[in-house]
């Protein structure tokens, strides 16, 4: 899949508190096989403008549904850039495990599980189908809780 659409900056469509994970999310899967480098993965982020791409593979050839494994970030594509980046592949560079988390959990699972498993992007999964819908990346879900709490702080108190 290559159609990726992110959120608007102006925040969520919901209080942080009632939002949940699909309130945040990137929509769109982008990935990649295991075996591709580094600058292809590169130039896949800078041409859907994300910030993240999911590593998969296919089971066998037959198998239409592929197997996800692993994340390459933008900060792995820093940390590898005085590297080889035709040489190195994606498969050898992306975080695993594959942490998910479906969207219509609360928000603040989805940055939970990031620190628990010390990661910045976390798939999105359909609820039903627990396939990867989209991501959802750290800054995110720290951006919006910021400007909830923000938020809540200008918001006068209801008249007695």
């Amino acid at each position: 899949m290559v159609y990726v659409q992110h959120r608007p900056e102006e925040g969520l469509p919901v209080a942080f508190e009632a939002a949940k994970v699909g309130d945040a999310m990137s929509r769109g899967v982008i990935g990649c096989p295991p075996e591709t480098p580094l600058r292809t993965v590169a130039r896949m982020m800078a041409t859907f403008g994300v910030h993240a791409i999911f590593v998969f593979e296919h089971q066998d050839e037959d198998d239409e549904a592929p197997r996800f494994w692993g994340v390459v970030s933008d900060l792995d594509l820093v940390a590898a850039a005085q590297l080889d980046l035709d040489t190195i592949t994606a498969g050898t560079t992306a975080v695993t495990p594959f942490v998910m988390v479906a969207a219509d959990h609360p928000l603040g699972e989805a940055a939970e599980r990031m620190a628990q498993h010390g990661i910045a992007h976390l798939a999105v999964t359909d609820p039903l189908s627990r396939r990867p819908i989209g991501s959802s990346r750290r800054s995110t879900s720290r951006a919006q809780s910021q400007r909830a709490r923000a938020s809540a702080r200008r918001t006068p108190p209801p008249d007695p």
